[in-house]
Parts: C-alpha cells; structure tokens; sequence
C-alpha cells in the first residue's frame, strides 16, 4: 500500500468512525426531544386575531387596489427571473460577478463564496429579494391598527431572519467547509451540542450562549467580598466589606432585577460597580433575590414591595443605625422601587435620602419592541401557563429576551455551535445572560397585566398594599440613567416616565450603548460615553437637542451627585452588627439556585 492509499485509508477511516458517531448521536437525540412536554400553542406564536386581522386587511387591498397587488407581484417576479436569467448566462460562460451591494455589508454573508461561487451567489440574492419582497409587502398592506401593524412587522421579520439562508447546513458555506476539513468531526460535535442542548432543557432547544464550566460565581466572577446578613424567604442582604478608613454615613443599597443575579454588577473586578462604589467609600449593601419554586406561586408585587423592598430598606437601617438610606434600582428594580417610594409617601416615610433608577421603565404607553408579546393572546397564554407551572419559567423568559435579537442571540450562536461544532465561548456577560430566574407566578401577571399592557401605575393609578400608587407620588431626589440604544427599557420610554415623576430635583444621563454594556461601563475604558443636558426634564426631543457628550463613564458624574446626598465621612463599617452578625460570606447561596420548571 502506498503512502497516499494508506492516507486515504485513514481518512475513510476517520468518516465511518463519524458517520457512526453520527448515528448514535441521533438516537440521542430522538429520546431528548420525546422528554419535551406539551407545549402551549398560545406562547409558540400569535392568536388568531392577528391572523385574521392581516388576512381581513389584505383581502381588502385586494378588493379595493388589486392593480397594486399585482404590480407588487410583477415585481417581485420581474426581479426573481432577472436573477436567474443573469446567474444562468454568467454561469454558461463560466463566471459570475459579485453583485452591486448598496447597503451595508449583511454580517451573515462574509464568506468570500457567496459573493463568487454560482450556488452560493444565487441562492444569497434571491434570499435578499424575496426578504424585501417580504418587507414590502407587509408595509403596503392598509387597514391595520398600530398594535397589529408593529406585530406583523415583528413576526414577519422573524419568519425573514429564520428563513436566512446561513441557517441551514445545504446553504451553509462556512459550515459545508469546516465538515469537509474536519472528516465530518465538526458535524458530530455540532451535534454533540445540540443533543446536550435540548437534554439540558428537558426536550426543548435553547442555545448555549457561553461555556458553563468556565465560571463560578464566587470563585471567578461575582467575588466582592463581604457578607450575607440578613436572608428571608425572598432575598439575601449582603453588606460589603470596606476598602477605605472612612465611608459616606448615608449607606447605599442596590436593588437588581431578579430576572437575572445581581452579579452583573460584578462580574469581575476590573467592571465591578460594586467594587468601584466600595472604592467610593460608600457603605455597600445589594440584595440577592431567591430564585422562585411553585412554592412562590402566590407571591405578587405587593410582596416584593413589602417582604422585598421595604424590609432590606429597614434592615440596611438597623444594621448601619442609620434614619435614611439611599437606594438604586435597575430595570425591573428600578420599577419596583419607583412603586415603593410612591407608597412610601402616601405612609410619610421618609426613610430613602435619594434614589437612581437604571434603566427603568415606569411609563409603558409606549411598548416598543414587546408590543408583539403585551397583546392578550400571549399574556391570557402565560396566565394558563404559571397557573399550570406556578412560576413563569426561565426557558420562556430567555427565549423571548432573545428573539429580540434572534440573529445575535439565537442564529448565530447556534450557527458556530450545532453547524461549525465549536465549543460555547467563555464569556462572563453571556455566561450572566444564560444565568435566569423563574418569576413567580402571581407577580408576573400583574407585572404583565397591570404595569405592562394597561399602563397603571402613569395613568389611573395601580392598587398596591391599601393603597393607590401613582407616579407622581415619587418624590425623593432622584438621578435616571438611560441607555441610547437599549432595546428593553428605550431611553425615551425611561425619560417619559422620569417626567411624571413629582420630584423637585431631576437629573438625566443618558448613556452610550445599550442595556447592560451602557450601564456596566467602568472609568478608565473610554469605550463609551455618555450625555446630560440642562433642558428640563419634559420633553425628551428639546432635551436631546440641548445635550452635550462628555467622554468616558458616567459612573464619576453620578458618584459626584451621590456623595452630596451621602453625609459626612465616618469610620468604616465592618459587614453585619450585634444584632446581625454575617450568616455566610458573599455571594450568598440564593445567587446559585438553579430551578427547573
């Protein structure tokens, strides 16, 4: 046997050993998939209405302007044929040249084959067309409310992108490479992934955005030190140790959102918030919320309020001895806490000094990009589902939060894993953004139903512990921070609420960037910005005009407003006191709860 047939041999060898591999790996797979439960109809897509809707409007285009239906055909049509007339001709004489690209170059389409290979080529434009054709289509369509026509404009962008073909192995050119480099070893990885994709999820598919061994919470990430000193059946109280002789009398508590854990705030010392406050000289307590079993099935806003908020507000009292706190909530948080200091002033309690709100919303006239997901078909689904389950799941939590950027968080993530066969990255952020929580079942209807689709707590006002909670009824000095580009909590939603609220004294920062990296955004990396303005806080377009960039983060400009509500410099304090010695040291057991529904 010559040294070429034995190499052949062994690469023969090697593809059979994969095919093999292949087929056990299917077996696999087949027995995860039969774990999955029934789904509900009602969160895999949108009711009827919206379908009957649609269809209504378009049978009425139809009706009253069929030659512009037909033009939108000949159209799509004329440009289809045009294509394959030309991919055919430059075919037969054995080139193909790269067609104009008048936008910006599409992230998905880098490899040099789709711009030179026929095949490729081809089926690439013809995706594009058919995707504008698509787009077209759905904005010509007359008829349609508001609600509806951002709907089928979401779900129709959603059928585009899937749709992509970079999505599918036959039409993959980086993913038809790699197997064809590897013997077929990356396709068996890729399915590896897969496989223990939908096994992790109990049957059903939800991309492994980071490596799940690569961190630790407490260990690698999430390592402040401190203490636990205080714990109820609804957060951790963790007090941070001091790194400084002296400290702001006025402790400070952070409030997280409990839809992820609190160490976003922490990831790691070099964009540590925790850490830098610490730095600071403030007396540093965050709260760590429990990650809720069907047990939490009738925990509500009102209970968040009262066993969540108002008690680590008294508790961070007793400890430090002092009268008054000051008190930060992000995202969800930040609304909560807007909800407590309204209730707050209706009981005159005057315990918080001042009050920052990241990224909050507090005023959802405007839904942005969840109006697909605030309408009743899928809200009347998730009430079935968390009276069924007791809890809203994780799995339906992340699932929505990424076809919110289906291309980053979905498709191309599992592009590299299940078709290139490469390993989940260690990344902390993505790590953090695969670590979710259940949300009780009660809190998130009326989270859903009450603040979310009906508007309350800026309208009419929201029933929360006897009491009616309007907006106006926030009233401590307070500081906003909005992200430009966040997509979750828009900074001009954040800014329309900020302005019903009666306080006297307002400040605004808007951030660069988006919803975690605006506000995880450390002195020193210069990466982003951030603006403040001197117009007042009313309308956000003559805000804007009047802003002025300052370089670098905004956590100094905020620490600077801060230590003036913060009092007088006292000798630190060591976490806990006689009447709270610390209970375990930070982070705490509640932040690595894992609980599947």
């Amino acid at each position: 046997m010559t040294t070429s047939d034995a190499i052949q041999d062994a690469a023969s060898q090697k593809m059979r050993e994969n095919l093999a591999k292949i087929e056990a790996l299917t077996q696999r797979l087949i027995g995860a998939i039969s774990q999955r439960k029934m789904a509900n109809p009602a969160l895999e897509g949108p009711g009827m209405d919206l379908y009957l809707s649609a269809g209504a409007a378009f049978l009425k285009e139809v009706t009253d302007n069929p030659a512009r239906i037909f033009e939108a055909q000949v159209n799509f049509w004329g440009q289809a044929m045009k294509h394959y007339v030309e991919a055919t001709h430059a075919l037969s004489h054995g080139e193909l040249k790269p067609p104009a690209d008048p936008g910006p170059k599409d992230p998905r389409f880098t490899n040099p084959l789709w711009d030179s290979h026929p095949y490729f080529n081809f089926v690439k434009r013809q995706y594009l067309i058919s995707a504008k054709a698509v787009e077209d289509a759905v904005s010509r369509i007359e008829g349609l409310d508001e609600v509806n026509r951002k709907r089928l404009d979401y779900f129709a962008r959603q059928i585009i992108d899937m749709m992509a073909p970079t999505n599918f192995l036959a039409t993959n050119p980086d993913a038809l490479e790699r197997a064809v480099e590897t013997e077929g070893e990356s396709l068996v990885k890729g399915l590896e992934n897969l496989v223990r994709d939908i096994e992790a999820n109990g049957g059903n598919l939800l991309v492994t955005l980071a490596d799940r061994d690569a961190f630790k919470v407490g260990e690698n990430i999430g390592t402040a030190e401190g203490a636990v000193v205080f714990r109820n059946r609804m957060f951790e109280l963790i007090q941070y140790a001091p790194t400084t002789e002296t400290v702001h009398r006025t402790p400070l508590l952070i409030l997280p959102p409990w839809i992820n854990k609190f160490y976003i705030l922490d990831l790691k010392p070099a964009n540590s918030l925790i850490r830098w406050l610490v730095d600071q000289g403030y007396t540093l307590f965050v709260v760590s919320w429990k990650n809720p079993d069907p047990g939490y099935a009738d925990v509500g806003l009102d209970t968040y309020v009262e066993e969540g908020f108002l008690t680590a507000i008294e508790q961070v009292k007793q400890i430090t001895g002092e009268k008054k706190i000051n008190a930060l909530g992000y995202c969800i948080a930040g609304t909560t806490l807007a909800l407590t200091l309204a209730l707050m002033a209706k009981r005159k309690d005057r315990s918080v000094q001042s009050a920052t709100f990241l990224t909050t919303l507090t005023d959802f006239s405007d839904q942005g990009e969840f109006t697909a997901f605030l309408q009743d078909d899928f809200l009347s689904g998730i009430e079935a589902q968390v009276k069924h389950d007791g809890v809203l799941s994780s799995y339906f939590l992340s699932r929505t939060f990424s076809y919110l950027r289906a291309n980053d968080l979905i498709y191309r993530p599992a592009i590299r894993s299940y078709m290139m066969g490469e390993a989940p990255p260690a990344f902390d952020l993505l790590y953090w953004n695969g670590d979710s929580t259940n949300l009780p079942g009660r809190m998130a209807r009326e989270y859903l139903r009450d603040l979310c689709q009906q508007d309350l707590f800026s309208t009419k006002g929201i029933r929360i512990l006897g009491e009616t909670l309007k907006i106006s009824d926030v009233k401590v000095p307070l500081t906003a921070v909005a992200c430009e580009t966040d997509h979750i909590a828009p900074w001009r939603a954040s800014f329309a609420g900020i302005a019903q609220m009666g306080s006297a004294q307002k400040t605004f920062i808007l951030s660069e960037s988006g919803h975690i990296a605006g506000i995880v955004n450390p002195p020193g990396r210069k990466k982003y910005g951030y603006y403040t303005s001197d117009a007042a806080i009313a309308d956000p377009d003559v805000w804007q005009a009047e802003a002025v960039r300052h370089e670098g983060s905004w956590w100094p400009r905020w620490g600077e407003w801060l230590a003036q509500r913060s009092g007088a410099m006292v000798p630190a304090r060591i976490p806990g006191s006689a009447d709270h010695p610390p209970l375990m040291p930070a982070p705490g057991a509640y932040v690595g709860e894992v609980v599947k529904v």
